[in-house]
């Protein structure tokens, strides 16, 4: 197919021009069908003459490698989520984790072709502010699924499946960090959810901005294949004056949503079975002693956010010395 090209997708009885380049995968192609339609990815099923359907079903799949022509229309089978929000509970759920070497994931950073989807990226989304950015704060980015909420354990009240001492972590960080929130999930999800667990209307705390799946990029490492991942670079592009690599730091459960952001990132430990792991889990504590400890270095890049725990070991030990 051509370096870019304008596709109209037929979808409910109208047609909408959606415009994607050809290093863009199936998976990128849905995320502009939704920007137009508000179908989820999930629940998009494409057709197209001449290609089979399992092609257009594997969301890694380059679109240079279709033939796909602006002359040709496609069409979209899938239904909106209205007011009644279903819990993405139905969608595969990544477990499989991997590690990515920081030789790779710098080559996958560099690679100009990435580099051109996040200005891609940059021009598309546009992060709405809920609070004002702070003068003088670092920025801290979370991720909600298995970080905040344990998003898959059966409960009569979301409540039950927050992570334990939530409000104390965010109260405590808001001090010295701007705080968005970041979930490769629906804005209606996460607006939902954060509602429910009282964060988006916290009086000890505000939240900058979220940001939604649409928000993400796709890339590909030689190891790994093709994935999605969040790149800060968004952020600092639109809050240039507030936000960069040296104050900027990332919690999510996934170390592949780091890949662009290598030094940025910090693996929160995943928070599961919630009404077995409730009573034990402190690991928001501990991460609120290692942010406030960072807080005013220079560069929070410079760190190795993998030793985060050991470094919070070391302050405590300095301290009790003191």
């Amino acid at each position: 197919m051509e370096e870019e090209i304008t596709l109209t997708v037929k979808w409910s009885g109208k047609e909408f021009s959606v415009r994607v380049c050809g290093d863009d995968t199936i998976g990128e192609l849905k995320r502009r069908i939704c920007q137009s339609t508000n179908v989820l990815p999930k629940r998009q099923k494409l057709l197209y003459p001449k290609i089979m359907a399992p092609k257009l079903s594997d969301d890694s799949t380059l679109l240079s490698l279709l033939p796909l022509k602006s002359s040709v229309k496609m069409t979209m089978i899938g239904s909106v989520e209205d007011d009644i929000i279903i819990d993405p509970v139905d969608a595969p759920e990544i477990v499989d984790d991997f590690e990515i070497g920081l030789d790779e994931a710098v080559e996958v950073k560099d690679k100009e072709i990435n580099k051109q989807k996040l200005r891609r990226r940059i021009d598309q989304y546009k992060i709405e502010v809920r609070n004002p950015c702070r003068k003088g704060k670092k920025l801290l980015v979370l991720d909600i699924d298995y970080t905040l909420f344990d998003h898959r354990s059966p409960a009569e009240n979301p409540l039950q499946l927050m992570r334990p001492y939530l409000h104390e972590f965010l109260t405590a960080v808001y001090a010295e960090y701007d705080i968005m929130i970041w979930s490769a999930t629906s804005m209606k999800w996460v607006e939902l959810k954060m509602g429910q667990l009282g964060v988006l209307d916290n009086p000890n705390y505000k939240i900058t901005a979220l940001l939604d799946h649409l928000a993400m990029i796709t890339v590909q490492s030689e190891s790994r294949g093709v994935f999605d991942c969040k790149p800060l670079g968004l952020i600092w592009a639109q809050f240039p004056e507030h936000y960069n690599s040296m104050n900027t730091i990332m919690f999510d459960d996934l170390r592949r949503n780091f890949v662009m952001n290598p030094q940025n990132g910090l693996t929160i430990r995943p928070f599961r079975k919630a009404h077995a792991n409730r009573e034990s889990d402190n690991e928001l504590i501990k991460l609120t002693q290692y942010l406030l400890s960072v807080a005013e270095l220079d560069d929070l890049s410079a760190l190795d956010h993998r030793r985060w725990e050991s470094y919070t070991d070391d302050n405590s030990k300095r301290r009790r010395r003191a």
